[in-house]
Formats: C-alpha cells, structure tokens, sequence
C-alpha cells in the first residue's frame, strides 16, 4: 500500500477533491488531514479495523482518549454528556484548539470510550479542509493527534508524513503549514475544568 498525496487549498477547498478524500474515508481508510493544531489521523467512526491501524502508528494503549471531530457543537450533543455551564464554555471556544474530555453517550461505539471511565474526547477545530471533510462526510471523525512514538510535537510537514507513513495510511492530505502544537486537552468529565495538556489553545479560560 502506497499513501496517495493530496493538495488541497487551505482557503478555498476544492470540493472534488474533499469528496475523493471523505470516499477514501468511507470505505475504511486513514488519513492524515490537517486541523488548527498540527496534523491529525482520522478515519470512520465506525470502522474498527482503521481505528487498530492508528493505535498501531502510534503506539497506543487502550487507556488512550480518541477524539471525535465534530463540525459543530450541535453535533457534540448527540456524542457527549453536556450540562448548561458546560455547554456555555463550549460555546465560548469553540471552534478553536482544545479537545473536550467528556462523559461519552450511547451513540459512542464501545471501542472508542475510556474503558474505565466511559469517555470521549470532543474537538471542533478552526480548519477550513477540516470543516469540509466534516460537511462532507456529516458524522464526526474518529481522530488523533499525528504524534509519533517517543515524540511530543505533531508532525508539520505533509511530504515527511508521507514518507514516514507511506505504508500505514492510505492518504495524506496536504493543507499546507497549521501549526506543530497540539490541542489544548481539557478533561471536563467530573464537571470542573481540568488542564490535561497544554498545547495551542491558551489554558487562561479554566483558571481556578
């Protein structure tokens, strides 16, 4: 298996490309697409045999978060336990570089909740290819951060991914530079805002 390239315009996406990409997307492929925080992995939320293929690239155990990409916060209520104040914060930054750890909802397939705790992690990034993927396919993506083992920034440089993952992912979108910080990761499970990571969104919001 070959990764095939993609260039998609960061500003204005071309639509037959974004359909080609969500295609691959549908019928059990991982791709590398940019969000508003480096480089992520994502594939179909349903689909398990992609899933064990990024836990493979990137060493993950079963106690990892996946993250659901949603294009909306409308879409996240179907996905996640949200209480007003929570709903309210969510509102406030979003879209924007911070992944949402919450208590996941029956919609959510097994295999993606925290086995112990039952939870999701939610992210609506600010990314123009990432919103029309999303518009496109119009179900989250099952998605994790482009971080490879023993390392702690994403990668940033779609020809090097390609390289590196040539044989793991069936696509590789480039969208140009967006970052090399991952999201800001805020576990909201127990009702107070707790910093897990700090990356690319600022972490002033949930000061205590």
């Amino acid at each position: 298996m070959n990764a095939r390239m993609m260039q998609i315009h960061p500003d204005n996406p071309q639509q037959r490309l974004i359909t080609q990409a969500v295609e691959v997307i549908r019928q059990g492929g991982v791709v590398v697409y940019p969000t508003d925080s480096g480089y992520a992995l994502g594939c179909h939320i349903g689909d398990k045999e992609a899933m064990e293929r990024i836990q493979r690239i990137r060493r993950l155990d079963e106690r990892h978060n996946f993250t659901l990409v949603c294009k909306d916060l409308s879409e996240i209520a179907l996905y996640a336990q949200v209480d007003n104040a929570t709903y309210r914060l969510l509102k406030n930054l979003t879209p924007g570089p911070y992944t949402f750890i919450l208590p996941a909802t029956k919609e959510v397939p097994r295999r993606l909740k925290n086995p112990k705790r039952k939870t999701i992690g939610i992210r609506v990034p600010q990314n123009t290819i990432c919103h029309a993927l999303l518009e496109s396919l119009n179900e989250p993506l099952m998605s994790s951060s482009l971080i490879m083992p023993g390392e702690e920034l994403p990668m940033a440089e779609p020809y090097e991914i390609r390289e590196t993952l040539e044989h793991a992912v069936d696509l590789v979108i480039d969208g140009g530079y967006c970052g090399i910080e991952a999201s800001t990761v805020v576990d909201m499970s127990n009702g107070v805002p707790e910093v897990v990571r700090v990356g690319a969104g600022d972490p002033a919001p949930f000061a205590q």
